[in-house]
C-alpha cells in the first residue's frame, strides 16, 4: 500500500510549518535537561500524631535525587528520589531505633524509600512562583503506591554564589496514610496515627 505524504491535503513541507506555528508556546529551542539534587539542601520532614497530645516531627537526614525537566514546555521528563531508611531522626534516640525496626520501617531489610516520578500537571502561578502537582509512584516496606505532591516552583536563577549554576528551588508537600503501606503498628487506639505529612525542600542543579 502506498504510503500517503499529504497531511489534510497540505504537502509535507506547508504541513510541518503549519504544526510549527501552531506549537508556538513550545520554542523549537526548547529542551529537557537534567538536574541533580544539591545534598547540602536538600531537606525532608515528616509529621505524625502521638496519641492525641501532640504531633512528633522529625527528618530523614540521608537522600539523593535527580530528575530530566523541560522549563520551556514546563513538563517533567522523569525523576527519582532515592531515602534512606535507617537515616530517620526525631531528637530522641530510643524513638529513633524504634521507628527503624520491622514496627515502622524496617530499615534493616528495606534500607531504601524510593519515589519515581510519574508526571508534573501545572495548576497556577502566585507571588512568582509555579504551583503545580506532581504524581509518582512511591516504594516503601516493599510495596508500591501511587502518589500526588503539592509542588511550588520557587525560584530559577543562576546561583549567586558558590558554583553559581543554573539551579531551580521548589518547596513539596502530601500526606501519606502509612497503614497503606502495610505500617500498621500502634493504630489502634490511635497511639500513633495514619496520616503521615511529609514537607521536601531542595534546591536542584542543571547538569
Amino acid at each position: 500500500m502506498k504510503r500517503n505524504t499529504r497531511f489534510f491535503g497540505l504537502r509535507p513541507w506547508l504541513a510541518a510549518g503549519l504544526a510549527a506555528a501552531a506549537l508556538g508556546a513550545a520554542p523549537a529551542w526548547a529542551e529537557p535537561h537534567g538536574y541533580t539534587i544539591d545534598p547540602d539542601h536538600f531537606a525532608i520532614g515528616f509529621q505524625v500524631n502521638h496519641v492525641g497530645y501532640a504531633d512528633v516531627i522529625g527528618m530523614f537526614l540521608k537522600a539523593r535525587g535527580s530528575f530530566v525537566y523541560d522549563e520551556e514546555a514546563r513538563t517533567l521528563v522523569s525523576g527519582r528520589v532515592v531515602v534512606a531508611a535507617d537515616s530517620v531522626f526525631s531528637n530522641h534516640e530510643a524513638r529513633d531505633r524504634h521507628v527503624r525496626d520491622s514496627d515502622f520501617l524496617d530499615a534493616g531489610r528495606y534500607p531504601e524509600i524510593v519515589f519515581e516520578a510519574t508526571g508534573f500537571e501545572l495548576t497556577g502561578e502566585r507571588d512568582g512562583r509555579l504551583e503545580g502537582r506532581l504524581g509518582g509512584n512511591l516504594t516503601l516496606l516493599g510495596k508500591t503506591r501511587p502518589v500526588t505532591l503539592d509542588v511550588s516552583l520557587n525560584k530559577v536563577a543562576s546561583y549567586p554564589f558558590g558554583h553559581r549554576k543554573h539551579t531551580l528551588g521548589i518547596s513539596a508537600r502530601t500526606t501519606l496514610l502509612r497503614s497503606e503501606w502495610g505500617m500498621d503498628y500502634a493504630l489502634k487506639g490511635g497511639m500513633v496515627g495514619d496520616a503521615v505529612q511529609l514537607r521536601f525542600e531542595l534546591e536542584a542543579i542543571r547538569d
